[in-house]
């Protein structure tokens, strides 16, 4: 009779704690690669791609200093 009591309490308190409403957790997770970014959320996921470095020279053109970036 003890245990069947001890059951129904374990019963009880465990259909009690799913009784009540948790709140979602909001993680996001980001990633830095070598070519892109990404980020993954609850709402789904964005991806990004990084700028291209740009390399400057200064060049002599007809007599004018100019610059130029590749």
């Amino acid at each position: 009779m003890r245990s069947i009591l001890l059951a129904a309490i374990a019963a009880l308190a465990f259909a009690a704690t799913l009784a009540f409403e948790s709140t979602s957790a909001h993680a996001v997770v980001c990633a830095d690669g070598v070519v892109r970014a990404a980020c993954a959320g609850p709402r789904g996921a964005v991806v990004v791609r990084k700028p291209v470095a740009r390399v400057c020279r200064t060049v002599v053109v007809n007599g004018v200093r100019v610059r130029k970036c590749t």
